[in-house]
């Protein structure tokens, strides 16, 4: 057997811009890396890079990669921890540092399922949207079933909001179509039918004895 060939060593930990670290290898350049990344790899002017340190160098490369990928994803807007973790897989970030990305911000709170389902159910409601129409949208966004049932449970009384639409509509046939079209139950629309009715009729009487 041949001699063994020594590990390429770091010759150099350069400050870089803000937050990132220029690498040497050599004496020449090699990388630019975070902060956080030379601090957990231990990464010290001749240091030699042996398999077993490249391998954690590139853990945690990846590892920050995901973590900054999914902080500018939910800066844009509000995500849940499912649809987040699609988006990162997406983008071609491996499933396990995206896991653990989506678990950093779970954990710092920029990422809360619960909190998410509350704001849209709340939102879609107040634009007219019935039950069915709101949990499929929660649906769609990534909020688990019990989540999205928990935030329905917490609106006003389907009903309740469907005679508010409804109120809207000139005449029963038009407001059947309009709450059938916005997801709203059947039982809901019927009773904001009888309640659209009586106060048509109440207001008829009333004029009728003007």
């Amino acid at each position: 057997m041949g001699d063994r060939v020594p590990a390429p060593r770091l010759t150099a930990v350069r400050r870089g811009r803000p937050g990132r670290v220029a690498l040497e290898v050599d004496g020449l350049p090699w990388r630019v890396v975070p902060d956080e990344v030379v601090v957990r790899c231990g990464l010290v002017p001749g240091i030699a890079l042996e398999r077993p340190l490249l391998r954690s160098l590139r853990r945690e490369l990846r590892s920050t990669e995901a973590l900054a990928a999914a902080s500018r994803a939910v800066a844009r807007r509000d995500l849940s921890a499912a649809r987040l973790q699609e988006r990162l897989g997406e983008r071609g970030i491996r499933p396990s540092a995206a896991e653990k990305a989506v678990a950093a911000l779970v954990s710092a709170g920029a990422v809360d399922d619960v909190r998410l389902a509350g704001v849209r159910a709340r939102s879609l409601a107040e634009r007219g949207w019935g039950d069915a129409a709101v949990a499929a949208r929660l649906e769609h966004e990534g909020i688990d079933a019990a989540l999205a049932a928990a935030a329905l449970a917490d609106l006003a009384p389907e009903a309740e909001r469907a005679a508010a639409l409804a109120a809207r509509a000139r005449d029963r046939r038009s407001a059947w179509s309009l709450l059938a079209r916005r997801g709203f139950a059947a039982e809901a629309i019927e009773e904001a039918l009888a309640r659209w009715t009586d106060e048509a009729e109440a207001g008829y009487d009333t004029d009728s004895s003007a």
